[in-house]
């Protein structure tokens, strides 16, 4: 594995991360390596949490549909081609599964801003490109937004590379697939990351790949709580218990955000009458719900892979959000540990926000997969780049009346 000080002796490579939202696609760059030097997002509730999280990077409050990308250069202090990675998750309601068939529309306003990415990605001119969207987005409407960035990208020079990656596979524990768009102007095809982690692997196979990290071995050690409890900074009561739980804490005394919301008393009834792995299908008669989502008022399993985090997690009824042992719903750390957060990642605003922030987030722990990856393939070809530059030269010195040739 090539890392960044063996192959090039300066700074940081940079990045900028449109739509930056909490900062879940910041924080994998970060910990990849990058020096993240600002975040985007119109949500102003967002940005408090990025600039609580990401101190020595600029926080901007933007509009970026209104912002003209030249401008944009000029409020960041850079030139054109001078920084190395414009990252970007741009909205992606339009696509989204969660909305019926029939209110999606190809030119629907919530797709424009994949189209303010590009035009973003063309008057900066980044040497890499790494845009997130949810997996619909890549063959939705007979592939017409996926056509138009390949074609606009490689017009600018760069060589694209596109890929459905799920991130169980990744180390993170939820199953959650995305979309990702990798471009360079260097001319490589780009490789997606090889998985690291599979749900039929052998601990007898030394060659095998990690199992999928389950939902109990990313929170199992965070505090027992009851409906309503809990503290917004508290200590540990257990040693970590796993890989995923030491990495999460990474060698944190404290943990936040670990807070059980308050459940109306039917609420709270529909959740203790059922056992882990159950939904509202096994309800009591009295407490049937007319309808609702698959997993609605469902409880998760220590042994299971979370199912994809939403905005919605804060309510029981809108997907299975029920703890494995408790009676409660998962607290937004361990939300945030599904999503693959370090516990020093803190969330600010209300319970709501919060929720909104994490389900609208990119797990880092893939992002930073993806990075790395990019770096080192990049940075693989720069070497090649100068080894066969320097095989060409011919070098001469004398020993002794002898010309000797290199």
């Amino acid at each position: 594995m090539y890392t960044i000080s063996h192959v090039m002796k300066k700074a940081k490579p940079t990045a900028i991360d449109l739509f930056c939202g909490c900062g879940g696609i910041s924080c994998g760059l970060q910990q990849a390596g990058f020096n993240v030097l600002a975040g985007v997002d119109i949500e102003k509730k967002y940005m408090v949490t990025f600039a609580q999280n990401f101190t020595m990077a600029k926080s901007l409050c933007l509009d970026i549909s209104s912002t003209s990308p030249r401008n944009f250069l000029k409020i960041i202090g850079m030139k054109a081609g001078e920084l190395d990675l414009l990252a970007g998750g741009p909205p992606c309601q339009g696509f989204s599964k969660n909305v019926p068939r029939k209110f999606r529309f190809l030119n629907d306003q919530n797709n424009k801003l994949i189209k303010t990415f590009l035009d973003y990605c063309e008057v900066l001119q980044p040497r890499l490109i790494l845009m997130e969207n949810v997996a619909e987005m890549k063959n939705g409407f007979n592939q017409a937004y996926t056509e138009e960035i390949v074609a606009r990208l490689r017009e600018e020079g760069y060589t694209v590379t596109q890929a459905i990656l799920n991130a169980a596979d990744y180390g993170v524990p939820q199953r959650r697939r995305r979309a990702f768009f990798m471009a360079n102007r260097d001319g490589i095809e780009l490789l997606p990351p090889s998985p690291t982690h599979d749900k039929n692997s052998s601990q007898l196979d030394l060659l095998s790949k990690s199992s999928h990290v389950s939902v109990w071995e990313a929170i199992g050690d965070l505090p027992s709580l009851k409906h309503g409890n809990g503290d917004q900074n508290c200590k540990y009561k257990l040693p970590p218990q796993s890989e995923y739980q030491m990495l999460m804490r990474n060698g944190q005394n404290t943990v936040s955000n670990h807070v059980a919301r308050k459940l109306q008393a039917t609420q709270y009834e529909r959740i203790a009458s059922l056992k882990p792995g159950q939904s509202h299908k096994n309800l009591p008669m009295r407490l049937q719900v007319k309808s609702g989502y698959s997993g609605a008022y469902g409880r998760l399993t220590k042994e299971m892979i979370a199912p994809t985090i939403t905005r919605w997690v804060f309510h029981p009824g809108s997907g299975r959000w029920g703890h494995p042992v408790d009676l409660r719903l998962i607290t937004i750390r361990e939300v945030a540990r599904i999503q693959g957060f370090p516990d020093s990642f803190e969330f600010i605003g209300s319970y709501l926000q919060q929720a909104g922030q994490l389900g609208n987030a990119v797990p880092p722990l893939l992002i930073k997969q993806i990075a790395q990856s990019m770096l080192h393939q990049v940075y693989k070809s720069d070497l090649d780049k100068r080894s066969m530059n320097f095989s060409k030269e011919n070098f001469s010195f004398s020993v002794g009346s002898e010309k000797l040739m290199v």
